[in-house]
């Protein structure tokens, strides 16, 4: 390490003044995000597997969804939650059940692989966490803050889907 390197945070520079919130929140999203998943992919879930599945398998939940009610959560069209639940049930995270209703309606229902890389992608995350909040950033602070920046930014109503646009 350089002299630099050893060198107390600098407040100025750590605030970055002039770099747009928005800006920094994405990049912050990103990298957390992108290391993230290196993690996962290192603890053998290198399957092709991203956050867009983790959020369907959280959308669906326990009691699963039906394709229709996957799209509402995700905020997505019913074709592309069609599509995605026709991939992940190729790959064995979903299979489709029939709906307790009956009919037509069938039930999307996360399969034991589905569980365990939720389990798994709790664990990393935890993890990514707890060594960023020792290491340097006052997490705490930060979700009590963003939170309050959501709410304000969402006029204090109940919380929109996240578009996995990524």
């Amino acid at each position: 390490m350089t002299t630099q390197e050893n060198a107390e945070p600098d407040a100025e520079r750590d605030a970055e003044p002039g770099i747009e919130l928005a800006f920094l929140l994405g990049l912050g999203f990103q990298l957390l995000l992108g290391e993230f998943t290196r993690r996962l992919d290192e603890a053998g879930y290198a399957d092709g597997l991203r956050p867009l599945h983790g959020m369907a398998f959280q959308a669906l939940g326990p009691s699963g969804a039906t394709a229709t009610e996957l799209a509402e959560r995700l905020g997505v069209t019913k074709q592309a939650a069609g599509q995605l639940v026709d991939d992940l049930e190729k790959r064995g995270y979903l299979r489709r059940t029939p709906h307790p209703e009956g009919g037509r309606k069938k039930l999307v229902v996360l399969t034991e692989a589905a569980t365990a890389h939720l389990g798994a992608a709790g664990r990393v995350l935890h993890e990514l966490e707890a060594e960023l909040g020792r290491d340097s950033v006052d997490l705490g602070a930060l979700r009590t803050e963003l939170g309050r920046l959501v709410r304000t930014l969402n006029g204090d109503g109940p919380l929109p889907p996240l578009r996995p646009a990524w």
